[in-house]
């Protein structure tokens, strides 16, 4: 457990560098301005700037900075980390908000360079080869990032992996072997079942010499029987809210005036299955023109951060969908800062 002194401390020292780092950086002398609380660093305002420090990964740290920003009265931003530069420099030239990044070494600010977005690489023809037997099994198909996986109702539910060499395999585990043949793959692949990589490995373990589409149909049953809006809560109905949001507007697009919804790639990986993160969908409306749809569950501050890269990577106009309850007035005004404008639908 973490000592309240120790992060006490540490905030203040983060305020003492942040308050070090904007003198040296107008040649001023010591401020004389009380930096204020921000999650993971310290912020403070200076002749109507804000100027927020993050300690540590950056990558979400957009949006919430623009709210203390905005909740501060400030007319501009100057985020300032040591990590993931390149990515925040990105997603603030979308923002109409004005807003700089800094990249901090040691006393000097050098100001961030913009990291293009890299397009989706396209999955391997043997991790395609195993789409029948998701498909075939209950399961959804779909491909992110080069990564072939089978969803129930927008919850992962298995995956296509590359398969240790035989070798490796003989002195690991021979159920996989078993496993992998049992399941048409080529070779040095094989479909592993399970709702992320811990779960994965423990049904691969347990269940190894099941039929890969006769294990997969039983969990695609269960997670059914779970991911239902009358189901009593569970982690099957708890994980991929936002996902689950999007299979609801697949079954039903005109909830948002759109006559189909499909899925679509994210700007970049999901980290894990695990944390909420945004999905995107690809959506044509009645007149036939398309929509690029970001489905998002829960209060998301850095929903914004994730627009602004969709918005880069589609030549679509982007609507973002919401529950009812989750269009609260912050994530309006961040929205509001981009420069090129969002509908906010809700469901």
């Amino acid at each position: 457990m973490t000592d309240p002194d120790d992060t006490d401390r540490h905030s203040r020292l983060l305020g003492v560098k942040l308050r070090a780092l904007v003198a040296a950086h107008h040649g001023r002398g010591p401020l004389d301005v009380e930096p204020g609380s921000f999650p993971h660093g310290a912020a403070l305002v200076v002749d109507d700037a804000a100027w927020v420090l993050v300690d540590g990964p950056a990558a979400g740290s957009l949006g919430g900075a623009l709210a203390w920003a905005i909740r501060n009265g400030a007319t501009s931003l100057d985020l300032v980390a040591e990590a993931d530069t390149g990515l925040l420099a990105r997603r603030a030239r979308r923002l109409s908000f004005p807003v700089r990044v800094w990249f901090a070494e040691e006393r000097t600010l050098l100001p961030a360079v913009p990291e293009p977005l890299a397009s989706p690489p396209p999955p391997s023809s043997e991790h395609l080869e195993l789409i029948a037997v998701i498909h075939a099994s209950g399961a959804t198909p779909n491909v992110e990032h080069a990564v072939v996986f089978g969803e129930v109702r927008g919850l992962e539910v298995c995956r296509v992996v590359d398969q240790p060499t035989m070798g490796h395999i003989a002195e690991l585990d021979v159920d996989a072997a078993v496993f992998a043949a049992s399941s048409g793959a080529s070779e040095g692949v094989q479909l592993e079942v399970g709702v992320g990589v811990n779960d994965r490995e423990a049904f691969r373990l347990l269940h190894g010499d099941i039929p890969t589409p006769e294990a997969l149909s039983v969990v695609v049953d269960a997670v059914v029987r779970h991911r239902n809006a009358e189901a009593p809560q569970h982690p099957l109905n708890r994980l991929g809210q936002e996902r689950y949001l999007r299979w609801e507007l697949e079954q039903d697009p005109a909830r948002i005036g759109l006559a189909s919804v499909v899925p679509a790639e994210p700007p970049l990986p999901r980290p894990n299955l695990k944390d909420p993160v945004p999905c995107v969908a690809a959506g044509v409306a009645p007149d036939g023109t398309r929509r690029t749809v970001v489905c998002s569950v829960g209060v998301d501050v850095d929903l914004v951060g994730f627009v602004a890269d969709v918005q880069a990577m589609s030549d679509d106009p982007v609507v973002v969908a919401l529950r009812e309850r989750d269009a609260v007035p912050i994530t309006h005004e961040l929205l509001a800062a981009l420069a090129t404008p969002v509908d906010i639908l809700t469901v």
